[in-house]
């Protein structure tokens, strides 16, 4: 079987080659390849190639600089979804797509299910809601899993960010009152070819590890994590200062409840979801590794 996943070069593509490869040949296009922001060359290419499966893990995850690029963004997290499920649809295959949590308004503190209105705050969000809801009206096979706060140890995200500042500084601020949950891109790599192994019902699903905290509580982590493992740092834990987001402004605004109900997920694969500290000290220990 041919499987196609787009945004290979990407934390969470590195990971799915590595795991969905069992399953089949997988061709992971390079930016080089396969210019995924123009729609003519996505289907030449997907006419001469010819997947059986479709695993996009394409995304614009610049919530910021989405804000100045919003055509970009809505090319890539709206567009290219769109593109894909008509062409599984009209090809009678199946289609994995990850979203986000920023779909969610971040309203109250209760964990978000999948039947919930979406209310995104940012142009991030709102592409990523379009291209989950272009997905589901396509009629294709499909699987959607939304997560939040991807990390692994490879590419750029909050955890090398805070590897790397902790060993120039002894003080940090950093926000303490979003809360959601850390997801390794190795778990949605794991979970997507058991999903896949066993043909989970088509459909929206949350995908992320159980247990919440906060952007401080996940450097609080790390950090702690990080000594444990034998790596001196010039911080500590206690040298990471919380501070609630008003006195962090940024050009998109940001969710303050991302917590996300699993139930739904854990019910349907006969699963249960690890804590987020758990694969965060195997990531770490990966990372340092280099």
């Amino acid at each position: 079987m041919n499987i196609l996943v787009t945004g290979g070069s990407g934390q969470v593509g590195f990971e799915l080659q590595r795991r969905l490869s069992p399953l089949g040949r997988v061709l992971a296009p390079t930016r080089a390849e396969l210019d995924l922001s123009d729609s003519r060359a996505v289907d030449a290419w997907l006419e001469t190639s010819r997947p059986e499966l479709i695993v996009n893990a394409a995304a614009y995850t610049a919530v910021d600089r989405a804000e100045r690029e919003p055509d970009l963004a809505r090319r890539l997290n709206a567009e290219l979804p769109a593109q894909l499920a008509d062409y599984a649809q009209a090809h009678d295959l199946r289609l994995v797509h990850f979203s986000s949590d920023y779909v969610y308004s971040g309203h109250g503190d209760t964990p978000w299910r999948e039947d919930d209105v979406p209310q995104p705050l940012n142009v991030y969000g709102r592409t990523k809601l379009e291209g989950d809801r272009a997905i589901q009206r396509s009629g294709c096979q499909h699987l959607i899993f939304r997560t939040s706060w991807v990390y692994s140890a490879h590419g750029s995200n909050f955890m090398q960010t805070m590897l790397r500042l902790g060993q120039e500084r002894h003080r940090l601020e950093v926000v303490a009152d979003q809360i959601g949950v850390p997801t390794p891109a190795r778990l949605l790599a794991e979970v997507t070819a058991q999903a896949l192994q066993r043909r989970l019902e088509s459909g929206l699903y949350h995908l992320a590890p159980r247990g919440t905290t906060g952007w401080h509580g996940f450097a609080r982590a790390i950090f702690r994590h990080t000594i444990a493992l034998g790596l001196p740092l010039a911080i500590s834990p206690d040298g990471v200062i919380a501070i609630p987001t008003a006195d962090y402004p940024t050009p998109a605004t940001r969710p303050l409840n991302s917590r996300l109900c699993l139930d739904k997920l854990e019910e349907a694969l006969d699963v249960a979801l690890p804590h987020w500290e758990d694969p965060l000290v195997s990531t770490l220990a990966e990372s340092l590794k280099g």
